[in-house]
């Protein structure tokens, strides 16, 4: 039994260059995503949905749910994290709509520090060691242009303790095209 009610509900906390191409990647595979955005990317995101350009194949998903405001979108099974470093705190204040018990706190972003300061916020137990490799940015408001390097995610409990949790959404990644490294460090 999964840590979350079926259908799960992704929330994309950021929608650039790493946000923008695995939320993508999860909607083709079926998933309910809705993205955290802002300024003219959002507005293009709400008016013509998301363009994905990519060596592994483009996509245009015309129909998504995005916003800047979390409470609109409301609690989470899984956020992927995935502002720049510069933006961490301003998403963490903005976070707590989205965390409700059960939750899950990804963060995508560099600086080895992130997981630690997401915890500070939200607590120990949503959080894991998160990390990805993507060649990736915004080509224009609405479109994500994916360069190179196949994109991969390493997760893992920052115990360091196997969890049925990050097999599962291991699992749900893999089930959408990404490569994925569960990592006991």
């Amino acid at each position: 039994m999964p840590w979350y009610e079926d259908p799960v509900k992704v929330v994309v906390f950021g929608a650039g260059g790493v946000g923008g191409y695995f939320g993508a990647r999860l909607i083709q595979s079926g998933i309910h995503v809705a993205f955290i955005a802002r300024g003219a990317h959002l507005d293009a995101l709400k008016r013509d949905g998301l363009r994905l350009r990519s060596p592994l194949g483009d996509a245009h998903l015309r129909e998504i749910q995005a916003s800047d405001d979390p409470a609109t979108v409301g609690p989470a099974d899984l956020i992927l994290l995935c502002c720049k470093t510069w933006q961490l705190d301003a998403a963490l204040a903005a976070l707590a709509p989205l965390v409700a018990d059960g939750t899950v706190v990804v963060p995508l972003l560099n600086g080895v520090e992130a997981a630690a300061r997401t915890a500070a916020r939200v607590g120990d137990a949503p959080v894991l060691g998160g990390t990805c490799k993507i060649i990736g940015h915004i080509g224009r408001p609405g479109e994500i242009v994916h360069l190179g390097a196949t994109p991969w995610i390493g997760l893992g409990e920052r115990s360091g303790a196997p969890s049925e949790r990050v097999i599962t959404i291991a699992d749900l990644l893999r089930g959408a095209g990404i490569e994925v490294e569960v990592s006991a460090d």
